[in-house]
This record gives C-alpha cells, sequence and structure tokens, in this order.
C-alpha cells in the first residue's frame, strides 16, 4: 500500500455530480486538483449500509475543506451508473456536493494497494494528498468501521500549519515549539 511520502498516483476517471443524467457525468484527473489539496476517500459497495452514512458525512463537510482549499473525491470500484442510481435513490446522497469517482477498472484502487483480497473491493480507505501530490496521511478502516470525516479535517488542519501539532490538537490551538 502506498503510504506517507509517496506521490500519489495519476489517475483519470469518469465522476456523478448531481442526480440529473444530462449533466451527472464528468471526467476527473489529478491534473484538475493541481496546486490543491486532496481529500480522496475510497468505499467498499454502493447501496450498502455503513459507506452512505460516511459519505453524507464528508459531504456535510464540503464547505470546511473548501475553506482550506482542498478538494473531496470519494472513490469506489463501482460504475458511474451505479454511483448515479445511488444518489438518485438515497436521500443523505441526493444533494451530495463531492464528486463520486468510479474506479471500475480498479486501476487506481490497485496502484494504491487498497483492494480487499477476496472481492477485490475498496478497503475503507482516506488519502490526504498535499499540493505537490505528496500523500501526508492515510488511515485504513476495517470494512465494518465507519470513519471519522472530522478527524480527517483536523489532520488536514494540523498537516497545514506545517508544525507540531500535539495529541487532540484543534485549529487555532497552540502548536508546540521544539526545545
Amino acid at each position: 500500500m502506498l503510504t506517507i511520502g509517496d506521490t500519489f498516483p495519476d489517475f483519470s476517471l469518469q465522476a456523478v455530480v448531481s442526480t440529473n443524467p444530462k449533466d451527472a457525468f464528468t471526467p476527473i484527473d489529478r491534473a484538475a486538483s493541481k496546486g490543491k489539496w486532496k481529500i480522496v476517500f475510497f468505499w467498499p459497495k454502493d447501496f450498502t449500509f455503513v459507506c452512505p452514512t460516511e459519505i453524507a458525512a464528508f459531504g456535510k463537510l464540503a464547505g470546511d475543506f473548501h475553506d482550506r482549499d482542498a478538494l473531496v473525491y470519494g472513490v469506489s470500484t463501482d460504475s458511474e451508473f451505479v454511483h448515479l442510481a445511488w444518489r438518485q435513490n438515497h436521500a443523505d446522497l441526493k444533494e451530495l456536493p463531492i464528486p463520486m469517482l468510479a474506479d471500475i477498472r480498479k486501476d487506481l484502487s490497485r496502484e494504491l494497494g487498497i483492494l480487499e483480497k477476496s472481492e477485490e473491493v475498496c478497503l475503507r480507505a482516506t488519502f490526504i494528498v498535499d499540493p505537490d501530490n505528496i500523500i501526508r496521511f492515510v488511515s485504513v478502516n476495517d470494512m465494518s468501521v465507519g470513519r471519522n470525516p472530522h478527524e480527517v479535517l483536523r489532520v488536514l488542519d494540523a498537516l497545514q500549519t506545517d508544525e507540531l501539532c500535539p495529541c487532540n490538537w484543534q485549529k487555532g490551538e497552540e502548536t508546540l515549539q521544539a526545545a
């Protein structure tokens, strides 16, 4: 699995950005996020139970991530058509303000090393990638346990200080000074 200090792979994936089939689909690639922080989170399968709780939670924080000059991308190995159907049929996803990317060929997931071994679906992985496309944070949860988007936002805040941040540090608090 790629980890801290590795370069986030190049990608070009079809994304779903609305529930209207006329303008729902758009390609997104790594170049589109040049010079921006990126939060890229993966989930195992659409139309499941834990995944929409996380996706909706990231959606609710989209404005906070945007305020920090960070783009948020959600990704699974489902197709863009399955993403669209899910958004159209799940109340918490209808107004989702973040794109859902379709890694249907599994190229990005495979290159990152986050495919679950038996079913080859994405693990519940989260990456914070800096403006130079360097991975600065990685977290992978068990398939049955949802992640905490507020913690991802807290870590982004800490990384953006470029300072030493103690345990449970929150934006606006003092950072540590090396003696």
